[in-house]
């Protein structure tokens, strides 16, 4: 049985993608979150990062005719966490599924918001164009997905409160509603399987005495993947304040790795003005405060 469980960084740049010679080590690609556990693959947001792994599903779907099956779950609709979305080459293949989860936070369904960014005149091409089946489902804080290992589909959502036959070797998904970030807030996720757990809590900002929900939420995971946008000299630069913008510090990021006792923190979400060297420098200060840390880099694997 194959009972593989790898999260590979896609993306890890936050607000805008920012290619170029001084972001070659940690990559310009914006947030996305490649998780494969056995044979079922989970992307996590879909920043431009998605393109080149949808290039790859395409070039191995070619030669080995398999139809392509993900599960896209989105944290919140921000640009830099859907802008590679229209150009995820499998969305444009008949024989592939798409099952698409996301927020329940606005006034319009999921479907809708996820579409309109692909309207004419902004995008050549529609939503539901695009040949792919595709599954669009809304989720709520404390709703759970299980998913299939072995085929890489949902089996089922059970709604908070409900109760789930852990008998099952599922691949189970949570859903923290987290508050700090502007317009709704968004989703943090936590993926479990075989006794394994990673967490993925971009685009949030830690709180006084430290974020609790969260805490709890990340108890004893092996992996959690922190958003860490800012250096505290960046968040507390009184000529521009960072404070209220949604994102965390190294300070913040520790904190709530140390409290909910992980085995891993890696820090993502890169300022898109922090070059290799400044992002090696929150490297460094974060390694002085938590021992099993280091920066998210475009390509990383981390095998749980």
């Amino acid at each position: 049985m194959n009972d593989l469980f790898s999260v590979t960084i896609r993306g890890c740049r936050g607000s805008y993608a920012k290619p170029g010679s001084q972001t070659i080590r940690y990559g310009g690609n914006t947030t996305c979150i490649e998780v494969r556990i056995a044979d079922c693959l989970i992307i996590l947001d879909a920043g431009t990062g998605i393109v080149s792994l949808g290039q790859e599903l395409v070039e191995k779907h070619k030669s080995t005719g398999v139809p392509i099956v993900a599960n896209i779950f989105f944290t919140h609709i921000h640009h830099d966490h859907t802008e590679g979305f229209p150009f995820f080459e499998p969305a444009y293949f008949q024989s592939t599924t798409l099952n698409i989860f996301g927020p329940n936070t606005f006034s319009k369904a999921l479907i809708d918001v996820l579409s309109h960014a692909m309207l004419p005149p902004y995008f050549p091409v529609e939503f539901f164009e695009m040949k792919s089946k595709k599954q669009v489902q809304e989720l709520s804080d404390g709703d759970m997905v299980a998913l299939c290992p072995h085929k890489g589909v949902p089996k089922e959502i059970h709604t908070h409160g409900e109760k789930y036959d852990r008998s099952n070797n599922d691949i189970i998904l949570r859903v923290l509603h987290g508050y700090s970030h502007p317009k709704g807030g968004i989703y943090i996720y936590s993926v479990a399987y075989n006794g394994k757990k990673m967490v993925f809590a971009t685009d949030t900002e830690g709180y006084t005495g430290g974020d609790q929900r969260l805490i709890r939420f990340a108890k004893g995971a092996d992996l959690l993947i922190h958003d860490c946008q800012f250096t505290t000299e960046t968040y507390v630069n009184p000529a521009t304040p960072r404070q209220g913008w949604g994102h965390s510090t190294v300070e913040m990021a520790v904190d709530v790795a140390k409290k909910a006792g992980v085995g891993r923190l890696v820090l993502t979400h890169h300022d898109p003005n922090d070059n290799d060297e400044k992002v090696d420098m929150k490297e460094s200060q974060a390694k002085e405060l938590f021992d099993s840390v280091e920066c998210a880099r475009e390509g990383a694997v981390y095998n749980l």
